[in-house]
């Protein structure tokens, strides 16, 4: 009787690590792909051309992560530079401060 539950919790355990790692390799499921500026929605260049007047977009990505895509745009202005981040739609999520080429804050929009 003893062997007989040996096994079963021993079987239970397999199938239990298997499930998280099964859950956790789900949830990293990230895709990254330069996009070029003129492929960017019309929102974002808009809020972009009315907020951040005198930047410039140096470059532009699309990130889909869990099935959620969003668009980083990195901007700059002389030596200040941003990375901001949209959801699909082109509302602004999030903005992620650069010093030094390093991101060093993240901001919610609190528009």
């Amino acid at each position: 009787m003893k062997k007989v539950l040996f096994v079963l919790v021993l079987m239970m355990s397999v199938l239990i690590v298997n499930a998280q790692a099964t859950q956790t390799s789900a949830t990293k499921s990230k895709s990254v792909t330069t996009i070029k500026v003129a492929d960017l929605p019309k929102a974002i260049t808009d809020n972009i051309a009315k907020d951040y007047a005198g930047f410039s977009i140096k470059e532009a990505t699309s990130v889909t992560k869990n099935n959620i895509m969003t668009y980083h745009v990195v901007i700059a202005k002389e030596t200040a530079t941003e990375t901001l981040v949209y959801d699909k739609d082109g509302k602004l999520a999030k903005i992620l401060l650069e010093k030094e080429g390093k991101h060093h804050s993240s901001k919610q929009n609190s528009k």
